[in-house]
């Protein structure tokens, strides 16, 4: 790059706002090009791709705000890919691009083959040429070549070697080894309806001896009645019966009397109470291990106001589990 043009790309906060827009609708409308080009790539020609190309080489030299910069290299990030998709579909003669042969034309170029004393007159003659064992590819050949055309940094994908390149497939060391110890396979027990038995209804019974229970100690602050001071689970199994019992309205909690959460028993409303303005609320309790620690503490908690309850039983199958 020379002064003059590296001169040129030096940011200028101040340039003129009509040169600017002017700047942004040339990019657009070579962009455009390049989306037209993509929805009939069979009939596209390089030419008109390099066309493109230079317009926007001679629009860079205007460009010196980030803006018109992001728009140069979007459009030459568009062309690139389309570039490449050309070079994908180009046909050599009838057939399609043979690596074989390229890599073996490659190979002369780079002195990689000795040649009888006739100079070949073809390609035909370059590729059946013997190959030599003891000659060494002149790499820096092709490299000066390369520079002519490109000055990109070359990738990684440049050097994996073979231009077609299998890739392995891992296999799963788990999956060999139940495959290999067939015999460690077991079936999961298969269960039928009748299989699973339980005793009885526990949350019904649970929710009727709590309601019972509330009958005689109502009302009552929310953490005494439902804490299981020995229990965290049975105490969280509380609020989860109590639930149900304010969701039916026959439990009310409150909240606005001494400042504590105060539950007690209260007639269920009926259908008539709801047409006249009553209205469900719902809240959202959170109750985790912390919280259950620190009632007990302040609340001065030393036995459960609900009795301690024996751990419930479920069969499946031949086992029982608690």
């Amino acid at each position: 790059m020379n002064s003059s043009r590296r001169e040129s790309l030096v940011y200028d906060p101040d340039q003129d706002a009509e040169e600017k827009r002017a700047l942004r609708k040339d990019y657009r409308s070579l962009t455009k090009n390049m989306e037209e080009y993509q929805s009939n790539l069979a009939d596209l020609s390089i030419e008109r791709i390099e066309k493109d190309v230079g317009k926007a080489d001679k629009l860079f030299d205007k460009v010196k705000g980030p803006q018109e910069a992001t728009l140069d290299s979007a459009f030459l990030l568009m062309a690139s890919n389309l570039g490449a998709q050309k070079a994908r579909a180009m046909k050599s003669g009838a057939g399609a691009f043979d690596v074989d042969e390229f890599v073996s034309k490659l190979i002369t170029f780079m002195g990689g083959r000795k040649f009888g004393d006739q100079i070949p007159d073809s390609d035909s003659e370059i590729d059946t040429a013997e190959d030599d064992p003891d000659s060494v590819l002149d790499w820096d050949r092709i490299g000066r070549k390369s520079l002519a055309k490109s000055h990109r940094v070359p990738a990684l994908s440049f050097m994996l070697g073979p231009l077609s390149i299998e890739a392995k497939k891992r296999a799963s060391v788990k999956r060999a080894r139940l495959e290999k110890n067939k015999e460690e396979q077991r079936k999961p027990q298969e269960l039928k309806e009748e299989d699973i038995a339980r005793s009885e209804n526990e949350t019904t019974k649970n929710v009727a001896l709590l309601e019972a229970l509330l009958g005689e100690v109502s009302p009552i602050n929310l953490f005494r009645f439902v804490i299981n001071p020995h229990d965290f689970a049975q105490s969280v199994e509380n609020i989860f019966h109590l639930s149900f019992l304010i969701r039916d309205g026959k439990v009310a909690l409150d909240t606005e009397a001494d400042g504590e959460p105060t539950i007690y028993l209260c007639a269920q409303p009926s259908d008539e109470d709801y047409e006249n303005g009553l209205r469900k609320h719902q809240i959202v309790l959170e109750f985790d291990e912390a919280t259950w620690r620190r009632a007990i503490e302040v609340f001065d908690i030393k036995e459960p106001t609900i009795p301690q309850r024996a751990s419930a039983r479920t069969r499946l199958g031949n086992k029982w589990y608690g």
